[in-house]
């Protein structure tokens, strides 16, 4: 009986997604008709006060706090800084100014927590100037796609404080656990650029006359605000100096300074970003709201506890019900957005994943690896849609650029499997 209830709610969210209600409405609505068809319980006032508290969390309003500071940046001339300061010390790497692409996206997912707004802002400077400078287009779009997905892991993380507030974990322990697994992500990317262009050095420009050691000391200059708002957001967090809240704001008033030095802070900017970030954070509390009384309503249907005996069932090995687990998220990554993903599925997954045994720290890091792959993975991967704008390419043709790197992402979620202390060994070095 159960699984046919569980069939007609999937059915019915399927069939409410395709009409093009908005997706925060569409859990509404699921969870409306799951609990009038199969339970007893009143639905009005369940509704409101499962909702109110989703959306309430002192800890959730480091998110839009996070995103407004995104949207300053992205609005002033701290990405075009950034290449800057960083080409004239990559062009002795084999792939040279193609690694621009991923140290870009790695120094600016510290500083964003997006990874959309990863890609877009530092695509905006790199695609065009890798163009005119001869590389080849696939590898500059696909390491970008690859490299873009780093804005979710690389702390401040929004999707990581979406898990926090879900798993009831630390954030700050999250913002710790997801620093070592981004970097290892990025310097697998970097050491595909680097195999790929040995083996393909026909395809790159002749090498640019290279500059000298004063040179290079003074065009990095450009990177000194990146780095000072980096040392401001984490270190506040890291130190226990400030809450991820108080950082965020913190955050937020760098990014206003830096916009102001730079020129590019005028009202209309301020209230284009101010509203922008208003506008993704009610979609995001939408969703999570709507998430929230969805579980609520399978939590009184009992479709959790069905599904977690169904896996327990199957008596997988912690690596078996990983890998399940994968194939589930990228699935689901093809037709939802990651924050949808974790909050759709985590209340009914952290039984059986507390069962087998892994920790939930690391589990929020595995989590945003394989949403990190649903955001390359058409049709519904938000990268390959921000690409599409910067290049006017069709999706499939982005899709198939940035397969290697997707392959790489597996590789990094069996890293860190294998090793979790990737994940696992600064955050026990934090007190609390």
């Amino acid at each position: 009986m159960e699984a046919l209830i569980a069939l007609v709610l999937v059915i019915a969210l399927f069939a409410v997604l395709g009409s093009g209600l908005w997706i925060g409405l569409s859990l509404v609505a699921v969870g409306v008709v799951g609990m009038e068809l199969f339970t007893h319980r009143p639905v009005g006032d369940s509704m409101v006060l499962t909702m109110w508290g989703a959306t309430s969390s002192w800890t959730l309003t480091a998110l839009p706090l996070f995103l407004w500071m995104g949207e300053i940046l992205f609005r002033s001339r701290v990405s075009d800084s950034l290449f800057k300061g960083l080409a004239p010390w990559l062009n002795w790497l084999p792939g040279r100014l193609l690694h621009a692409n991923v140290v870009g996206c790695t120094i600016f997912a510290a500083i964003s927590g997006s990874s959309a707004a990863t890609c877009a802002t530092v695509g905006k400077i790199t695609l065009p100037e890798l163009q005119r400078r001869g590389y080849p287009e696939h590898m500059a779009v696909g390491t970008l796609a690859g490299a873009g997905t780093l804005g979710l892991l690389i702390p401040p993380s929004i999707i990581l404080i979406v898990y926090g507030v879900a798993a009831n974990v630390s954030i700050a322990k999250l913002f710790l656990a997801g620093v070592v697994p981004g970097l290892a992500l990025g310097l697998l990317f970097s050491g595909y650029i680097v195999v790929w262009s040995l083996l393909r050095r026909d395809q790159l420009p002749p090498p640019e006359a290279g500059s000298g050691w004063w040179q290079k000391l003074n065009d990095s200059r450009h990177l000194i605000p990146v780095v000072l708002l980096i040392v401001l957001v984490l270190g506040g967090i890291y130190s226990g100096v400030a809450t991820a809240t108080e950082a965020a704001a913190l955050g937020v008033a760098g990014s206003l300074l830096l916009s102001r030095i730079d020129g590019t802070l005028s009202w209309a900017t301020f209230r284009d970003g101010l509203v922008s970030a208003c506008r993704v954070y009610c979609m995001i509390g939408l969703i999570l709201a709507g998430a929230a009384f969805l579980t609520l309503a399978m939590g009184f249907i009992g479709l959790p506890r069905q599904v977690a005996e169904l896996i327990g069932a199957l008596h997988l090995p912690p690596l078996g019900l990983l890998v399940l687990l994968t194939v589930f998220f990228i699935v689901l990554g093809c037709f939802l957005d990651g924050i949808s993903m974790v909050v759709l599925t985590i209340a009914v997954l952290l039984p059986t994943v507390q069962a087998a045994g892994f920790d939930l720290i690391w589990f929020g890091i595995y989590i945003v690896l394989v949403v990190e792959m649903a955001q390359i993975t058409p049709p519904v991967g938000f990268n390959l849609f921000v690409l599409k704008g910067l290049t006017q390419r069709e999706v499939t043709w982005i899709a198939r650029a940035t397969l290697p790197l997707f392959v790489l992402m597996v590789v990094a979620v069996l890293m860190t499997y294998l090793a979790p202390g990737l994940a696992l060994w600064l955050p026990s070095q934090m007190q609390g």
